[in-house]
C-alpha cells in the first residue's frame, strides 16, 4: 500500500469541466457525458465495438478495436457513460476512438471528476484506469493510517503540509492548482515527501557510520616505512597531499574502521598518498588489498607500487584473472600465508578462493565501478579475529558537497584540490567531425615533433564487440594515412596480456599514436602523450571526458597538451552545453558540479548490479536547496526522536542500509 501512495504522476489532464456534445469540435480533447443510446460488435474492414451517446445536445458515436466481450455488458442501454478523448470526425458524424470511460446509473454519478487527472508511469499490462483506481483506493484505505514522521514544528518552520495532504494534493490536485510546481517539485506538497526522502537517506548513512563506530579495526601507526618512501620519491609532495595524507594517518590509527573517500582531480596524486597510506599497514604487519576496475589500470598500480616497495623489500603481489592456473595458485598461498603485503588487483580480490592471513587495510580505486556485493565482500575478507580493515576509496570524480553532504554522510571526505606544480591545462577545442582531415594532419605534425597521441573511439550502448570493431577500422584507416607513424591499437576485448604488450609499447614510445576504446579512462599515465582526440564526444558524459582529457599534459610545464573533441553535427542543446564546459573549465570540481546537474546523482546506498534502491521522489540536483534542512532535521531526530528517524528509514530505504556499510 505505501508502495501505492508514493508512486507519484508524471503528469495530469484537466477534465473538470464537462463538454455538451453538440459543442463539441473535431480536433479537441473533451470530457463529456451522455446516455447510451446503442452498442454492439460491428465488422467491416475489422471487429470493432461501437456505441452511440446522447446528451440532449447531440449525440456522438464511440469506437473500441481492443476490447473484451465484458465490455459490451457493461454498455447498457440507458445507462450513462462518460468519457475522455480526443473527438474526431468520422463517418457518421463526431467520434471518439477508445475514450477512457466510466458507466453510471445517473446524469449526476457522471460528472466531470473534481480534480485534475493524474498519469502514472506504467509497467506492461497495467492501465492507467486501473492504477488510478489502485491509487484512489490505497489513498482512503490507507492513506490515513500512514504515520506522520516528521514533526510538527519541523513541518511548521520548514512550511510544509502534513503527509496526508500531501499525498492527496499530488494525487488528485484541484483544478486551480500550479501544476508546474507540482511536476518541478517546488510545490509544497512535492518538497514535503522529497524532504522525507532525502532525510531517510541521510539518516541511513549517519546511523551506519555510528554502527560503523561500534566496530573494531586494526591500529596502524607505524611511521617507519612511510618515512623511508617518502626519502626515495624523486618529487615532492603538494601541500593538499601532505593534508590529506594526515588525515588518513589519523584514521589509520585510531581502532574504528576508517572510511575515507579521497577525491581529487585527474592527475592530483592520489596514487602515491595511497601508497604512502599502504606503509603503516605494513609496519603493523597487516596485509592491504589495493582494487582497480580494470586490469590496465590495475597493472599500471602494480608498475608504480613495485618501483617504489621493492628497494624496501616489500612484498608486493598481483592477483588478475588472466593468470595462468599455476601462477595463479602460488600467488593464493603467497597472500594466505601473509607472505604478500601489499595485493593489488581485479574482480579477481573479490572470489572465495582468496584468502588474506591478516588484512588490515583496503584501497579501492574508481570504487563507483564495482557493485556493492563486491566491495562487501573483500571488506568481510578482513573479519579474522572480529577486526574489518580499514578502507580507503579513491575518485578522479570529484563529488559535488551537496551529493557528498547527503548521498555520502557515512564517509570522512578528503580533497586533493591541488596539482603538481608546472602542469599547464589542456587546450581544448571541439570541431565537426567532417574536419577529421585537419585533425589527422594535427597528430602528424605533433607526433613529427617527438610526441605521442591517443585517438579514442567511444561506441556507447554498443556491445563491447561493436566497439573493438570500431576501434580496429579506425586504426587501419589512421594507419594509412599516417604511414610513416608507428600506429597501435588497444581495446577491451583484448587479452590482458596483449592490452598490457600494447601499453607498454606506447609507455616506451615505441608507439607514437595509440587508437583505443574507453579502456584508457582511468590511471593511464604516460607523461610523452600531448595530444588527445575524442571521437562522437557528443556521446559521452563530462565526467568521462575530462578523465580522458586527463590523460595528457602530464609532461611538465614544457609540454602544451591539447584535447581534440570530434562531433557529429548537428550538437544538440545538451551536448553543446556539454562540450562547452570541457572548452571552457579544467577543474574537475567544476566539472563534477555541472555533471551533476546534467545528468543527476544517480543511486545512493550502491549500484543498480546489488539491487539498491534509487530516489523515488527527490532530486538531489533539483532539491539541492533542501540539503541544510536535512542536515538539520537528522540531527535532530537522531538526538530526540531516534524511533521517527527509524521508521523514516524504513518507509523509504527499508533493507538497503547494509549497502551503505562500505
Amino acid at each position: 500500500m505505501d508502495d501505492l501512495c508514493f508512486h507519484l504522476p508524471h503528469r495530469y489532464q484537466d477534465r473538470t469541466e464537462r463538454r455538451a456534445i453538440g459543442a463539441l469540435v473535431a480536433g479537441e480533447s473533451a470530457q463529456v457525458a451522455g446516455r447510451i443510446a446503442l452498442a454492439d460488435i460491428t465488422i467491416a474492414r475489422r471487429r470493432m465495438l461501437v456505441a452511440r451517446i446522447s446528451d440532449g445536445s447531440g449525440a456522438l458515436t464511440l469506437r473500441w478495436f481492443h476490447f473484451g466481450d465484458w465490455q459490451l455488458q457493461q454498455l447498457v442501454r440507458g445507462k450513462w457513460l462518460g468519457c475522455y478523448a480526443e473527438v474526431r470526425k468520422g463517418g457518421g458524424g463526431l467520434e471518439m476512438i477508445h475514450p477512457e470511460y466510466g458507466v453510471f446509473d445517473t446524469e449526476e454519478e457522471a460528472a466531470a471528476p473534481p480534480t485534475l487527472t493524474p498519469f502514472y508511469p506504467l509497467t506492461q499490462g497495467l492501465t492507467q484506469r486501473n492504477l488510478r483506481n489502485y491509487i484512489a483506493d490505497a489513498l482512503s484505505r490507507h492513506g490515513g493510517d500512514l504515520p506522520e514522521l516528521l514533526p510538527r514544528a519541523m513541518r511548521e518552520n520548514l512550511q510544509l503540509p502534513a503527509l496526508r495532504d500531501a499525498l492527496q494534493t499530488i494525487h488528485a490536485p484541484p483544478a486551480d492548482s500550479d501544476v508546474d510546481a507540482l511536476l518541478d517539485g517546488s510545490h509544497p506538497a512535492r518538497r514535503r515527501l522529497s524532504l522525507e526522502e532525502l532525510l531517510a537517506h541521510h539518516l541511513t548513512l549517519k546511523t551506519l557510520r555510528r554502527r560503523r563506530n561500534l566496530r573494531r579495526a586494526p591500529q596502524l601507526g607505524g611511521a617507519a616505512l612511510q618515512k623511508k618512501l617518502h626519502a626515495a620519491l624523486d618529487f615532492t609532495l603538494t601541500e593538499a597531499q601532505r593534508r590529506v595524507l594526515g588525515e588518513v594517518a589519523a584514521d589509520l590509527a585510531r581502532r574504528t574502521p576508517a572510511l575515507r573517500l579521497i577525491q581529487g582531480d585527474v592527475g592530483c596524486g592520489k596514487t602515491v598518498v595511497a601508497a604512502l597510506a599502504c606503509c603503516a599497514a605494513v609496519d603493523g604487519g597487516y596485509q592491504t588489498a589495493v582494487m582497480a576496475p580494470t586490469e590496465l589500470l590495475a597493472e599500471q598500480h602494480l608498475a608504480w607500487f613495485k618501483k617504489w616497495f621493492a628497494p624496501l623489500e616489500v612484498a608486493v603481489e598481483f592477483l588478475s584473472g588472466r593468470l595462468s592456473a599455476k601462477k595463479r595458485a602460488a600467488a593464493l598461498a603467497r597472500i594466505a600465508a601473509g607472505e604478500a603485503q601489499i595485493v593489488i588487483g581485479t574482480h579477481a580480490l573479490f572470489q572465495q578462493s582468496v584468502t588474506f592471513a591478516r588484512l588490515g587495510l583496503v584501497v579501492m580505486d574508481e570504487q563507483h565501478r564495482f557493485g556493492v556485493g563486491q566491495r562487501l565482500a573483500l571488506r568481510d575478507k578482513g573479519r579474522a579475529g572480529g577486526d574489518i580493515p580499514h578502507q580507503l576509496i579513491m575518485t578522479a570524480t570529484p563529488i559535488p558537497r551537496s551529493l557528498a553532504m547527503t548521498f555520502y554522510a557515512d564517509l570522512d571526505v578528503s580533497s586533493i584540490d591541488q596539482m603538481p606544480p608546472g602542469r599547464k591545462p589542456v587546450v581544448t577545442v571541439a570541431m565537426p567531425a567532417g574536419r577529421r582531415a585537419e585533425v589527422v594532419e594535427r597528430v602528424r605534425a605533433a607526433c613529427a615533433e617527438g610526441r605521442q597521441a591517443y585517438w579514442v573511439c567511444p561506441l556507447i550502448d554498443e556491445s563491447e564487440k561493436l566497439e573493438a570493431q570500431a576501434a580496429k577500422e579506425t586504426a587501419g584507416a589512421l594507419s594509412a594515412a599516417l604511414p610513416g607513424l608507428r600506429v597501435d591499437l588497444v581495446h577491451g576485448r583484448m587479452g590482458g596480456a596483449d592490452k598490457e604488450k600494447a601499453m607498454d609499447k606506447f609507455r616506451r614510445g615505441a608507439t607514437q599514436l595509440l587508437v583505443a576504446t574507453t579502456v584508457i579512462e582511468v590511471g593511464v599515465d604516460v607523461p610523452n602523450a600531448g595530444l588527445m582526440i575524442i571521437e562522437n564526444a557528443e556521446r559521452l558524459g563530462l565526467s568521462q571526458l575530462h578523465q580522458l582529457r586527463g590523460r595528457v599534459g602530464r609532461g611538465g610545464e614544457n609540454v602544451q597538451a591539447a584535447c581534440v573533441l570530434l562531433y557529429r553535427p548537428p550538437l544538440g542543446s545538451v551536448a553543446r552545453a556539454r562540450i562547452d564546459v570541457l572548452r571552457n573549465s579544467g577543474d574537475g570540481f567544476k566539472i563534477a558540479e555541472e555533471d551533476l546537474r546534467q545528468r543527476g546523482p544517480g543511486e545512493v546506498l550502491g549500484t543498480r548490479q546489488a539491487g539498491a534502491a534509487a530516489m523515488r521522489v527527490a532530486d538531489l540536483v533539483r532539491d539541492h536547496a533542501l540539503v541544510p534542512a536535512v542536515e538539520r532535521a537528522g540531527r535532530q531526530l537522531l538526538a530526540e526522536q531516534p524511533q521517527l528517524a527509524q521508521a523514516l528509514m524504513a518507509r523509504w530505504v527499508g533493507g538497503g542500509e547494509r549497502y551503505g556499510d562500505v
